[in-house]
């Protein structure tokens, strides 16, 4: 397998937790801990490493993340240090139903402080994913994928066989499509 930093990313409730339970089913390692643990939002888990969250001030980590896999919120995914090859997974969701899902925690008691309304949320995101996007173009370092989280649940097998190619291959496509389970998309 490659020495890649295998990074997957997205704004919340993107479905980044299910491409990094596709990437663990396929046998690739995983950069993670128990610091967040499963709920009823993310049944089987967030699937988050907690150094992630200093990634602005402390990228030490990162050396530990070649030839894993590692879940890197989009807004810091331009605070990954140089010197690495990264291979990045943008998981891309309709907006609406991220804020809905995200709505849906905050309504269930998540602790998390209220947000802004929906709609500016929606622009919000879309403005953070289009300056991420332009960022990425002069980025010779990272190579990037782009799944759009529709299409992955539509056809698992056809994503977990794009995503196993990108990644550098040895995965196995058919493991990675059996987690992905549409009864667990509430927000459609």
């Amino acid at each position: 397998m490659s020495q890649a930093v295998i990074v997957v990313s997205g704004v919340p409730r993107s479905g980044t937790s299910l491409v990094m339970q596709m990437l663990a089913a396929g046998g690739h390692p995983l950069l993670v801990d128990d610091a967040r643990p499963a709920d009823a939002h993310n049944p089987r888990g967030y699937f988050e490493y907690a150094p992630v969250k200093a990634l602005a001030r402390d990228a030490s980590w990162v050396s530990r993340a070649r030839g894993h896999a590692v879940k890197v919120i989009h807004v810091l995914v331009p605070h990954l240090p140089a010197g690495f090859d990264y291979r990045l997974i943008l998981v891309r969701r309709d907006l609406r139903q991220v804020v809905a899902s995200q709505d849906a925690m905050l309504a269930a008691g998540s602790g998390a402080p209220p947000g802004p309304e929906a709609a500016r949320l929606a622009e919000i995101y879309a403005s953070q994913l289009a300056e991420l996007e332009a960022w990425l173009e002069s980025r010779e370092q990272f190579r990037v994928l782009r799944v759009d989280h529709g299409a992955l649940l539509a056809d698992p097998t056809g994503a977990a066989t794009d995503i196993a190619a990108f990644v550098g291959g040895g995965l196995d496509p058919a493991a990675m499509a059996l987690p992905v389970d549409r009864a667990l998309q509430r927000q459609r």
